[in-house]
């Protein structure tokens, strides 16, 4: 659920599509959107091994250590992009403002959180030209736990 108001609209980032941009401010290591509504979690195995699952990889998003969650439906949460400089930080399934927002500002991740240990997006990331390869879970829950820690240790 996307706590704060927002519109999708043309992402400011080429080649993307649509993006999600805030439309009111939102302060630095705020929630600006939790989960909601997640009744499954598959393995990626899980995922791999059946091909009807394995169909829906595209729509697949790391919840915690090897656990995933498919997104089939492309709720208005799907409009989130990528960026190696996101002004989101993914940590557990929430996004928090990785920084103090303004409204019109774009929400974007880091997608190496949401993929799978060193599962390979299918496309590269705008800014750099690199690809983006799913980070391991200790890496990932580390790196986003001691980022929220100095979001939210700021005055």
């Amino acid at each position: 659920m996307i706590l704060t108001p927002y519109r999708i609209a043309s992402s400011r980032i080429p080649g993307a599509g649509k993006g999600l941009f805030l439309e009111a401010p939102v302060a630095a290591g705020s929630i600006v959107m939790a989960p909601d509504a997640i009744d499954r979690t598959y393995t990626f195995d899980e995922i791999s091994a059946d091909p009807a699952l394995s169909r829906l990889l595209h729509t697949s998003v790391r919840w915690f250590e090897q656990r995933y969650t498919l997104s089939p439906e492309w709720p208005d949460e799907c409009f989130v992009n990528h960026s190696f400089a996101p002004t989101g930080l993914w940590h557990l399934g929430f996004i928090f403002a990785n920084g103090p927002l303004d409204a019109g500002a774009e929400l974007t991740v880091d997608y190496r959180h949401l993929l799978a240990p060193g599962q390979v997006e299918e496309f590269s990331d705008a800014d750099t030209g690199q690809s983006i390869v799913g980070y391991a879970w200790h890496e990932s829950i580390a790196s986003s736990t001691a980022r929220l820690a100095a979001l939210l240790a700021a005055p």
